[in-house]
């Protein structure tokens, strides 16, 4: 399984159309388009989970610097999350 960052999605894309442009390459693990939790608005960009290596790579190579809806795509193999300290702020105010 290999999971993708997807940047510069056009706002109007759901997490389903998502997922949809990325089938034409291999199998969907999951598709997320990432929102603001307090607006629902889409952030632009979102992660794929594809089934193997190879329809990953096909995935890059066709979709990376292409064009949807007037916004150009970015697409790569996703860095892992690095650990980030807490910022508690609230806990500093008291």
């Amino acid at each position: 399984m290999t999971k993708l960052f997807v940047g510069g999605l056009p706002y109007s894309i759901d997490s389903q159309k998502l997922q949809e442009l990325f089938a034409q390459f291999g199998q969907v693990i999951s598709a997320n388009v990432i929102v603001d939790k307090f607006t629902n608005q889409s952030k632009g960009f979102g992660f794929v989970e594809m089934a193997d290596q190879a329809a990953a790579q096909e995935a890059i190579k066709s979709l990376d610097g292409s064009s949807l809806e007037g916004r150009r795509l970015g697409v790569s193999i996703a860095k892992p999350r690095e650990d980030r300290p807490r910022n508690d702020n609230y806990r500093d105010r008291r």
